[in-house]
């Protein structure tokens, strides 16, 4: 739970909480020595009361009037006074919250917090040995406590000011050392996408700064490493263009007059024997033969060399291409948009275009038992856009590329673009984006 927590909030919590223990600490040590101290310095009273009372005792026992002598020391105390007589028959003795007056703004939990004392002295007075009443001493503590009470606003408001400046200094510290670690965070983010353009803002303490700048010398290396892969890949897309050129020109300057040569003769000879029953047969079937090995190669060549594109254009190539595969699955029904300016296209990005969509139809006709497909090939600016979808099963489980998808690929890695499969609303999405500069 700890770690799912910000560092900032992992740095004020101790924080918060390190001062919250200081002012409970600063509450109990009050509560331990405010009654002592408050105790303490109404001692000297106290000895006060009881001096006070000896002499009034010794006084009284050598008086003629005792009592007058008593009554005449009452009325010299003032109500004000903190010594008073109390008769033998009077009201009890407050208790020492009762003693506290005039305390305005100091709340009552306070004083219970404090625990205040009991502060009263009681001298016997004696006539004659007979106790007539106390010398007591009660002191009013309202000014003591006040005090208490303005000593603890002191120390809560010292405790809140450290509180609020240490946390702006840990959030503004806290800040100085997350953003540069964010901007790591966030460079290392564009790195593991492919990205390395970015440098990564170097800041922060030293060792933050050199991992910023060790992360940039890896995207530097990374970019380098990723410019000589791609082109690797295309030097060998172009390899493998040259090979299927090679091939084709060999099928159809080879085999081509070969097959056209063994369907003339077939043809010769069953003019040659219309009557001649088995035999007449066997060249009916050889001449099929000889037509099905003509399309046949036909189709490679067109799948090894599209030769539409030189001659047609892209886009007449690429609607070349649908209605051949219209013919060849009519239950499907095959809808495009397909961009008129992509017939200024030529060179790998026009050929990588148009095996991207012949592998994804490909694959739509053989694998996703699909109703309906779309193709839709539009340039934006400077990106070309290719999306194939269709309404039928979708990936196989690891949605992993096959053979096919995975030479398109290459292929397009080469010339820096992306190609994905989604599955998005029972839909099957092929998208592939090309950069058109990259054509050049």
């Amino acid at each position: 739970m700890w770690q799912r927590l910000s560092f900032r909030t992992q740095l004020f919590v101790p924080l918060g909480a390190s001062f919250l223990a200081a002012l409970i600490l600063a509450g109990v040590l009050l509560q331990i020595f405010a009654s002592g101290q408050l105790a303490d310095e109404n001692e000297p009273a106290r000895r006060s009361t009881r001096t006070i009372a000896a002499a009034l005792n010794h006084t009284l026992s050598a008086a003629d009037n005792p009592r007058k002598m008593l009554d005449a020391f009452i009325q010299s105390l003032t109500t004000s006074s903190d010594i008073q007589f109390r008769s033998a028959e009077g009201a009890p003795a407050p208790s020492p919250q009762d003693r506290i007056h005039n305390l305005k703004g100091v709340p009552q939990w306070f004083i219970n917090l404090i625990m205040v004392p009991d502060t009263d002295t009681a001298a016997p007075v004696l006539i004659d040995g007979r106790r007539i009443g106390d010398i007591v001493f009660l002191p009013d503590l309202s000014a003591d406590v006040f005090e208490k009470w303005i000593g603890f606003l002191a120390l809560t408001s010292l405790v809140a000011v450290l509180t609020v400046l240490t946390g702006i200094i840990a959030y503004v510290f806290a800040g100085s050392a997350l953003r540069p670690l964010q901007h790591l965070g966030e460079g290392l983010t564009r790195m593991r996408r492919g990205d390395y353009t970015k440098p990564i803002p170097v800041g922060g303490p030293p060792e933050i700064r050199q991992s910023c700048a060790e992360a940039n010398a890896l995207a530097a290396t990374l970019a380098q490493l990723s410019q000589d892969n791609r082109d690797l890949m295309h030097r060998l897309v172009s390899l493998q263009d040259d090979e299927r050129r090679d091939l084709a020109r060999e099928l159809h300057d080879e085999l081509g007059p070969l097959l056209f040569s063994i369907r003339a003769g077939t043809i010769a000879l069953i003019d040659a024997a219309p009557q001649a029953g088995n035999f007449s047969n066997s060249a009916e079937e050889l001449l099929q033969s000889v037509e099905a090995l003509q399309q046949t190669n036909r189709r490679i060549l067109d799948r090894l060399r599209p030769l539409y594109i030189e001659e047609l254009g892209l886009s007449t190539s690429v609607q070349t291409l649908l209605q051949s595969y219209r013919k060849q699955a009519p239950h499907i029904v095959l809808t495009d948009t397909i961009d008129p300016d992509l017939n200024v296209i030529d060179g790998p990005l026009a050929r990588t275009v148009y095996r991207v969509v012949q592998e994804a139809l490909t694959n739509v006709l053989r694998h996703a038992g699909a109703h309906q497909a779309h193709v839709q090939v539009t340039v934006i600016g400077e990106t070309l856009d290719i999306e194939i979808s269709d309404d039928g099963a979708g990936f196989p489980a690891g949605n992993v590329f096959g053979r096919g998808l995975t030479g398109m690929h290459e292929r397009v890695r080469a010339l820096s673009g992306s190609l994905s499969l989604l599955r998005v609303d029972e839909r099957t999405y092929v998208r592939c984006r090309l950069p058109v500069t990259e054509s050049a």
